[in-house]
């Protein structure tokens, strides 16, 4: 490991992620430190982490963003390395990370997530690349206050340079699981497009299934994925179509009570 690079922290939001906190914590070896931000976890998972070394710190949920964000400004290093606990940085990843610090020619670096759906790691569609930005020098970047669907914003708007390598994302839960995680998702979003002053028309909600689709499935060769690819993008058209649902029944529950 070369003593130039600067030295990294690995970052965590946890509750209840027991199962796959093991092989995840494995994977991030090679940091010089870990961070775990844990919401109250019932299970091992704080015991499993202070195990293999990470330092734990407990904290009330604040939102995806906020979360990670606070997180972040736990850490003793500058840079960071922020993924979450159902992921695994490949072999590969983590000789690409090592190196670009060893380089040290830029503020942020995404990676691709391949994402693991019916047993199938998808190669195609909307589960890869699914471009990852989670390394990044925290005085240069933060993660952004969204409740979900979070994300690295870069100062000065500067674009993030790109590593090769896989960053795997293996949740291990059953398809009923990920439905109800994918229903509390779009309420989260509605609520923040309200929040935020944005509106759906009736246009958006019809057609944002569709152009999805074709996008992912056909544009995107989401079809070489067979049944779990085909699977996993129409859930996410379902995705698009409930949220815009959500965000009108949102704004007429609104008008009601402005208007009893």
């Amino acid at each position: 490991m070369p003593d130039s690079r600067p030295l990294l922290s690995a970052i965590l939001i946890t509750q209840d992620a027991a199962a796959q906190l093991p092989a995840c914590l494995d994977s991030l070896a090679f940091c010089d430190e870990i961070i775990v931000v844990d919401s109250g976890s019932r299970d091992a998972t704080v015991a499993l982490a202070q195990s293999r070394g990470a330092r734990v710190i407990h904290a009330e949920w604040r939102g995806f963003g906020l979360q990670k964000q606070f997180a972040v400004a736990q850490a003793t290093h500058d840079w960071v390395l922020c993924i979450d606990a159902d992921e695994r940085v490949s072999e590969r990843l983590q000789k690409e990370i090592l190196r670009a610090l060893a380089t040290g020619n830029t503020q942020a670096f995404r990676f691709a997530r391949c994402n693991r759906f019916l047993g199938r790691y998808l190669r195609h569609g909307e589960g890869y690349p699914d471009w990852s930005l989670r390394l990044f020098d925290r005085r240069h970047a933060h993660w952004s206050d969204d409740v979900v669907h979070e994300k690295v914003l870069i100062d000065n708007a500067t674009l993030p340079a790109t590593l090769t390598g896989d960053l795997l994302h293996d949740s291990a839960e059953t398809l009923d699981a990920y439905l109800a995680k994918q229903n509390r998702y779009t309420t989260l979003a509605a609520e923040q497009a309200v929040a935020q002053g944005k509106r759906s028309s009736f246009v958006q909600m019809l057609l944002s299934p569709w152009l999805r689709f074709i996008k992912f499935y056909f544009l995107r060769l989401g079809f070489l994925d067979g049944l779990p690819g085909l699977v996993h993008i129409l859930i996410g058209c379902s995705n698009s179509f409930i949220k815009h649902a959500k965000i009108r029944d949102i704004q007429n529950h609104q008008r009601l009570s402005d208007n009893p």
